[in-house]
């Protein structure tokens, strides 16, 4: 007899259209999924539509997962996927541009909140596909070919998304703290 992990077992009863089991699926991945979402959209009630579309779509195809790995990894790919339509369809244009930028001749201070923030902004202005990409990155941790295969584009347009992105977000940053190189 083969014996199933807790979460293993927990994704079967799901499947088997148990809806407590399923309560427990999207609690184990709920953080994840609207983290995703509000850093992405930069609105708590958009992202917390985006997270109930996922949690939907995960429900309507919970025949199709084979293991809680998958799921995670389903999850992550089409919370990606409906943030980048969410905001093609909401047409959500940069909330700051460059000449609203100040420029604080002050050094920058390592856990600054300020800083935290405004480097947070400067991410919402990029496109969608590289914000989705340095979501990924640097709040997922994910390595460049693992969101290669969540958002089905080549390893190579991840790394190009990253460098142009980091280097954009890098003079960006520059031009806030008035010249001083970050």
């Amino acid at each position: 007899m083969v014996t199933m992990s807790p979460n293993e077992e927990t994704l079967a009863k799901a499947r088997r259209g148990d809806h407590a089991a399923f309560a427990e699926i999207v609690r184990e991945h709920q953080s994840m999924v609207f983290g995703l979402a509000c850093h992405f959209v930069r609105d708590r009630a958009i992202a917390e539509e985006i997270a109930q579309e996922v949690f939907l779509e995960l429900y309507q195809s919970l025949g199709a997962m084979k293991s809680t790995d998958h799921v995670k990894f389903w999850l992550r790919r089409v919370a990606g996927h409906r943030c980048i339509d969410s905001a093609r369809r909401r047409k959500i244009q940069p909330l700051v541009t460059l000449e609203d930028i100040p420029e604080p001749a002050a050094a920058a201070v390592t856990d600054d909140p300020i800083l935290a923030a405004t480097l947070r902004r400067y991410v919402g202005t990029l496109p969608e596909a590289a914000r989705m990409v340095v979501i990924m990155r640097y709040q997922e941790d994910l390595a460049p070919s693992e969101i290669a295969e969540l958002l089905e584009m080549p390893v190579n347009t991840v790394k190009s998304h990253l460098q142009r992105s980091l280097a954009l977000l890098r003079e960006k940053m520059t031009r806030c703290l008035g010249g001083v190189s970050v």
